[in-house]
């Protein structure tokens, strides 16, 4: 058991470098988009969203569906948690179904387009 956790100790040491690194976020540009907050899955399998699909959305983004915000343009950004501050993220799968205005880092990379959540509010 000694040697276990010895070596447990020595893989966490030496893989922190990479750890820290697997979760940096490119720098991309500060930008401001507004739509609904859709589950992936749904949207993606099955175009699911709007108000009769909001108690799904709520049910499979609390239980772990990656999140994203729809623009009135059909863009969609997948969401991601801004590591210094979660709470905008947490917001987020509250207003599952719902029109929000979010602000955040622009990124994209291999065609996906992302948003690195700073600050939620619902939209006006």
């Amino acid at each position: 058991m000694k040697r276990f956790a010895i070596a447990l100790a020595a893989a966490l040491l030496l893989g922190s470098p990479y750890a820290a690194g697997a979760h940096e976020m490119s720098h991309g540009k500060t930008t401001t988009i507004t739509g609904e907050v859709v589950d992936t899955g749904c949207y993606l399998g099955h175009a699911a969203r709007g108000a009769s699909h909001t108690s799904c959305a709520l049910k499979c983004v609390k239980g772990g569906m990656p999140m994203g915000v729809l623009t009135r343009q059909g863009a969609l950004y997948l969401v991601t948690l801004n590591h210094d501050n979660p709470d905008p993220y947490n917001q987020l799968k509250d207003l599952a179904g719902k029109n929000v205005t979010v602000t955040g880092t622009l990124v994209t990379r291999s065609g996906m387009k992302g948003i690195d959540v700073t600050s939620v509010k619902p939209a006006a």
